[in-house]
């Protein structure tokens, strides 16, 4: 369905430097909208992620998308002293839209009083992935992290897309030096969450191969389920935006695939209906070329 979009909404946000400015888009119609929070990757914006955040707009959900400190756009110095703790700041960005979704969705024209504050879930890529998954109960390992707990149980599903996995001895030296944010545990994610991996995800940041994007799955203990994607890159085929120099492994049918399965998880894990996940599953497979394969259940 029509979408519309506003950007640029500025929160005020005391002792972040800056205010936090969001991106909103909604369908024209409909009411009792649930909402999904993106999280970009390192690097990028409120207007990245265009594939994802149009598509899930058009199909009946409010997504808020935050800009947050790494934001190239910002330019923050690499000696800023607000750069060692980027990443409790994004989840601290992601609690602040919690916190004032009402005011967020006044700020669209014509959203007002159509959304349902309590059907969130929260999707992130990369970096982004990372923060979403300790609003799902992942814990950071030190690097004043400290495994505190960071959940909020007002995000009731997730979606985590090529997001990190263990940190600790998984880590190369370049993981180590550059990302100790990275030095996730994942004993305490019990939010319902679709995790969604490349099998061919080679990252410089561990020593171990693309198996490692899967540990959020696998090292777990809620309800979740594995979309692996086949020869799928970081970018994931180009989820990142319409028009990007990033992806490495431009794949327009990966991308509907991600679009449609993320869409038919959400609609089982926060609306309560798998007809979708159970029907987009079996699409997956069938072929004499699947694109991907599914483990576990919404």
């Amino acid at each position: 369905m029509p979408v519309l979009s506003a950007r640029g909404i500025a929160l005020p946000a005391p002792g972040r430097g800056e205010d936090l400015q969001l991106r909103v888009s909604g369908p024209v119609t409909g009411d009792g909208l649930p909402v999904i929070l993106f999280s970009h990757g390192y690097g990028s914006s409120m207007d990245g992620y265009a594939p994802l955040a149009d598509y899930w707009a058009a199909h009946g959900f409010v997504v808020i998308q935050p800009t947050h400190l790494d934001a190239r756009r910002l330019g923050l110095a690499q000696d800023d002293p607000r750069r060692p703790l980027i990443w409790r700041t994004r989840v601290e960005d992601m609690k602040r839209i919690l916190d004032n979704l009402a005011t967020i969705t006044r700020s669209l024209p014509g959203l007002e009083g159509r959304a349902n504050h309590g059907l969130v879930a929260a999707a992130g890529h990369s970096f982004g992935g990372q923060t979403t998954s300790m609003l799902l109960g992942a814990r950071m390992l030190g690097a004043n992290g400290d495994g505190e707990d960071m959940s909020d149980d007002r995000v009731k599903a997730g979606i985590l897309l090529a997001s990190g996995g263990r940190g600790g001895s998984d880590l190369s030296d370049l993981g180590r030096a550059i990302t100790p944010h990275l030095n996730s545990g994942f004993d305490h994610m019990t939010t319902p969450t679709l995790v969604v991996a490349g099998d061919a995800d080679h990252s410089p940041l561990t020593m171990r191969g693309p198996d490692w994007f899967a540990d959020p799955y696998r090292l777990s203990a809620g309800k979740k389920a594995l979309l692996t994607l086949f020869r799928g890159e970081h970018m994931l085929g180009g989820v990142s935006g319409y028009d990007v120099t990033e992806t490495t492994d431009e794949d327009p049918a990966r991308v509907a695939v991600i679009q449609r399965m993320t869409l038919a998880y959400i609609c089982g894990a926060l609306l309560g209906d798998p007809t979708a996940w159970a029907l987009e599953c079996e699409n997956l497979a069938e072929g004499p070329a699947p694109l991907g394969r599914v483990e576990g259940d919404v």
